[in-house]
């Protein structure tokens, strides 16, 4: 699933659509995620179940699980990168070459796999490239 020219958004750019406790990248963020839905952006089912277990522990209080399921099906547009064992593969490999634990590797090998020049997050090392992918903090 080769999806070039698009860029790859991690879970913590989704998540902050939602966080109204950081106006200024919840603003931006959504943005993000409004481009995504239009088709400029990949994610991958990891980063909808990190998002979904997120919301679930942390937002609880704000979030309805109808809140949730509502949000959720506002991104089914967005092109998803699903796991596989070669994912799988090449996250256990991107640990070991990066040294960035595992469930970061399943969001560089998806990336990889989707042909994403960049990975917009917050969490991974601006500027750092992982396996030919470069990592942008959009905040």
């Amino acid at each position: 699933m080769i999806m070039n020219g698009r860029d790859f958004l991690d879970t913590n750019v989704v998540l902050y659509s939602l966080n109204d406790s950081a106006p200024v990248k919840q603003k931006v963020a959504q943005t993000l995620v409004a481009r995504a839905i239009a088709g400029e952006f990949v994610i991958s089912t990891q980063v909808l179940a990190e998002l979904a277990a997120i919301v679930m522990k942390k937002f609880a209080d704000r979030l309805t699980p109808r809140d949730l399921i509502a949000f959720l099906d506002t991104l089914t547009p967005i092109p998803i990168v699903k796991p596989d064992a070669e994912i799988v593969r090449r996250a256990v490999q991107a640990d070991a070459a990066y040294h960035i634990g595992f469930y970061d590797g399943m969001i560089v090998a998806a990336a990889e796999r989707a042909g994403c020049k960049r990975i917009l997050s917050e969490d991974l090392n601006a500027g750092q490239e992982y396996f030919g992918v470069e990592v942008t903090n959009p905040f």
